[in-house]
């Protein structure tokens, strides 16, 4: 019995020590398995090299206007070299970027400084984080359709196989435009006129537009008594470019006396009108004239007639 009581304890205690060993050993593994995982995330949040970018700030993408008006875009560009700048020596921070810009054709657009629109430039250098206010002019040659026409503007560098570049796209909205000419067909805003009887006289109503122009009444006002017709007074359609002939009838009162009246037309539809102003001289008919010439000479004769009897008196 001694014996046992003897060998309990020890057994005890060698049991104790394997079963601590069996606890710490998932520590042991945890511990390093947590060690590798924090080597491993050390490992993939090595941060990359900042790339060298160009970033572009437009403000008015869109620009609308009437046909024949000039557009300005005006945008800035910031370059930033990165942490590896391509092509570019140590202590350079600034780079010269060539400037390519795109457009329809029957357009002409160019690059300029924001406040020299008369220097047209196809380079700029362009320092580390600053920013360069750009502005790009495009101004149609001829006379286009209405519509919208796209510019792009390539900054691109100018370091041979450089591939960092830039882009930004602007459109120009060209809306028609509605104008009519209303004229003489002499150039002229005088005449002569015979009262008492027809007097023609030749008007011209163009479209100077670049829409057709529709539904177009012509009107005049003349002096009481008068009497001014058109061989044609309302025209339906006028096309963009298109003219048109008018004969007017100017008819003088009967009992207008001679001397300058002012006459004025006017040529209206719903998107356009013009007007003017002619000043007509009216002469007395012809067998007026001679009649009065003929009553001054019977008086002068009569008058003399009578001189010559007081004088044998």
């Amino acid at each position: 019995m001694e014996i046992l009581k003897r060998k309990i304890p020890v057994f005890i205690l060698i049991l104790v020590f394997v079963m601590s060993i069996l606890v710490m050993i998932p520590g042991f593994l945890f511990a390093a398995e947590e060690d590798e995982a924090v080597e491993e995330e050390e490992e993939v949040i090595i941060p990359d090299p900042d790339p060298e970018v160009l970033e572009f700030d437009v403000v008015y993408p869109e620009i609308q206007a009437e046909m024949g008006m000039a557009y300005e875009f005006t945008f800035k560009v910031v370059y930033d070299m990165g942490d590896e700048p391509f092509g570019l020596e140590e202590d350079i921070a600034e780079k010269i970027f060539d400037i390519i810009v795109e457009y329809p054709e029957g357009w002409f657009a160019a690059a300029t400084p924001q406040y020299q629109k008369e220097t047209e430039i196809t380079a700029v250098k362009l320092k580390n984080g600053t920013e360069e206010n750009l502005r790009v002019i495009a101004i149609p040659l001829i006379q286009v359709e209405p519509g919208e026409y796209d510019i792009k503007v390539t900054v691109k560098s100018s370091i041979e196989d450089d591939p960092l570049e830039g882009t930004a796209e602007f459109k120009a909205i060209v809306t028609s435009t509605y104008e009519m000419d209303l004229k003489t067909k002499t150039g002229r805003l005088s005449t002569d006129v015979t009262s008492g009887k027809d007097n023609h006289y030749k008007l011209i109503i163009k479209n100077n537009g670049s829409a057709n122009i529709e539904n177009i009444s012509l009107t005049s006002s003349e002096p009481e008594g008068w009497k001014i017709s058109f061989d044609t007074d309302e025209i339906e359609v006028l096309e963009a470019g298109e003219e048109i002939e008018i004969d007017a009838n100017i008819s003088p009162a009967d009992k207008a006396i001679a001397g300058d009246y002012m006459v004025s037309f006017r040529a209206n539809s719903d998107n356009a009108e013009d007007d003017i102003e002619l000043r007509i001289t009216v002469e007395t008919p012809t067998i007026w004239g001679i009649l009065g010439i003929a009553i001054i000479v019977i008086v002068i004769i009569g008058v003399a007639i009578i001189f010559a009897r007081l004088g044998r008196r």
